[in-house]
């Protein structure tokens, strides 16, 4: 591999000046945070894209055998690098997981509308990435010369994308579009058809059917002509700073996302899960916010969801780890975020020998944080209830790298957008504890942070 340092640059400038190539993808500490918050990613010009949809795996267009897993590992596998420490993704496989993949690796039911605005799982190829590391206050481009294999080739290759990319990095940013019009949107839920889902929920957890399942609106608006998206993420950036930002450009599809939720990540042998369950809204009076807060993490109602779901979770990871290795660091610690207060608990394991990360995102996918218990039967009520293909909301956004780690978020306060409509899903768990009101009432605290980029 090959490096160049970089005078220090401000993440979201790095990742304007590289949309002049296509591509982009950025991968966003928007929230710093010494653990969670240290590194943004930035990518562009990707040298190969895999798609999978309808239950075909394409890379560049041309069919790959076996599902969806085994034919992204095997993409993978002609450029296996080393791992190395001091460069934690030296390149590698950028792009999200939609919630309906799971549809593909459990046997569940399929929900009565499907827009298909999104492949079931999209992600690029990066040869090229620049490394932000905000604790160090370091700026380093990456390039492993792939896809060439020749020694030489690879070296030609490496050194011309960094000097390439350097000069972009340099250059003047450009010019802001003009402001965007108000969006109007519509949900495929009203207060009183949301309210009358969490009675449903309630009876079948009444009836023994499950204890807990995610129940979410979805809002959709049209966009005008010359819509910028990348306007859109710098505001959502700024209104809704998170630790999981992203932004990424495909093929007719533009996704941003201010998650603060991690699904997994995988360094070396180490596996983590950082299950949400728990909301409350931010107050302007500090007092009153902390009085939010302190009530939150005592809510009995919100700590028997969270334990609920870190036991699903345990299980989970037990399917891909080490007997004996699958612990629970915290159990509802409490993270604030710009518009809300969350109850997170962090699930760790040891990843089994002979197991990789596809192997631990095809037993684990999708979060059990964002279906409910039991997973199986709560996805089957959430596509009875919902009605609507949720897409990428609650799949997964993130990187695998060619060291054979990875990181992802769960795709939550993510908006994706076609050439003229924007999508946005917001939801809540529910329990028998949980009240109707105030169900709805969360799912617009979620929501109000990325409306209001929109405005």
């Amino acid at each position: 591999m090959w490096t160049a340092d970089l005078p220090p640059i401000d993440p979201a400038a790095a990742a304007r000046r590289l949309r002049a190539l296509p591509g982009l993808a950025f991968l966003d500490s928007a929230m710093r945070h010494d653990a969670l918050g240290r590194l943004s990613i930035v990518a562009a010009d990707p040298f190969a894209r895999f798609r999978y949809r309808d239950g075909v795996a394409t890379l560049d267009g041309h069919p790959v055998p076996g599902g969806p897993f085994a034919a992204l590992r095997d993409c993978l596998a002609p450029y296996r690098l080393p791992a190395d420490p001091a460069h934690p993704f030296p390149g590698g496989a950028i792009g999200y997981f939609a919630y309906d993949l799971g549809e593909r690796l459990e046997r569940v039911a399929r929900p009565a509308r499907r827009a298909g605005l999104t492949d079931d799982i999209a992600v690029n190829l990066y040869d090229t990435v620049l490394a932000l590391d905000h604790a160090a206050g370091t700026a380093t481009l990456h390039s492993t010369g792939f896809p060439e294999t020749d020694p030489q080739a690879r070296a030609a290759r490496a050194q011309g994308r960094l000097a390439r990319f350097a000069d972009l990095l340099a250059g003047d940013d450009p010019a802001p579009g003009p402001p965007p019009e108000p969006l109007v949107w519509r949900s495929n839920f009203t207060r009183q058809t949301y309210e009358d889902a969490v009675e449903k929920v309630r009876a079948y957890i009444r009836a023994g059917d499950i204890y807990q399942a995610n129940i979410a609106q979805r809002f959709t608006a049209d966009l005008p002509a010359g819509f910028d998206p990348f306007a859109l993420y710098r505001r959502l950036r700024e209104t809704n700073p998170a630790t999981f930002g992203a932004y990424q450009e495909f093929e007719g599809l533009t996704v941003a996302s201010s998650s603060p939720e991690r699904f997994v990540r995988l360094d070396g042998r180490h596996v983590e899960t950082r299950p949400i369950k728990g909301t409350a809204k931010r107050l302007p009076d500090p007092a009153q916010d902390r009085a939010a807060a302190a009530e939150l993490a005592a809510s009995v109602k919100d700590r028997a969801e969270n334990v609920m779901i870190v036991d699903l979770l345990r299980n989970d990871l037990s399917r891909v780890c080490a007997p004996g290795s699958v612990a629970v660091p915290v159990l509802c610690g409490l993270e604030t975020y710009a518009g809300v207060h969350h109850l997170v608990s962090v699930v760790t394991g040891t990843l089994r020998d002979g197991l990789d990360g596809f192997d631990l995102l095809e037993k684990t996918f999708p979060g059990g944080s964002i279906t409910g218990a039991p997973k199986i039967r709560a996805m089957d009520i959430i596509s009875e209830i919902e009605g609507d293909a949720r897409e990428i909301y609650c799949g997964a956004i993130g990187r695998i790298g060619f060291d054979g780690d990875l990181d992802t978020s769960i795709a939550i306060r993510t908006v994706f957008m076609d050439g003229g409509t924007a999508v946005l899903q917001a939801g809540g768990g529910v329990t028998l504890l949980s009240e109707p009101g105030p169900e709805y009432d969360e799912t617009l605290a979620k929501a109000a942070r990325v409306f209001e980029a929109f405005r």
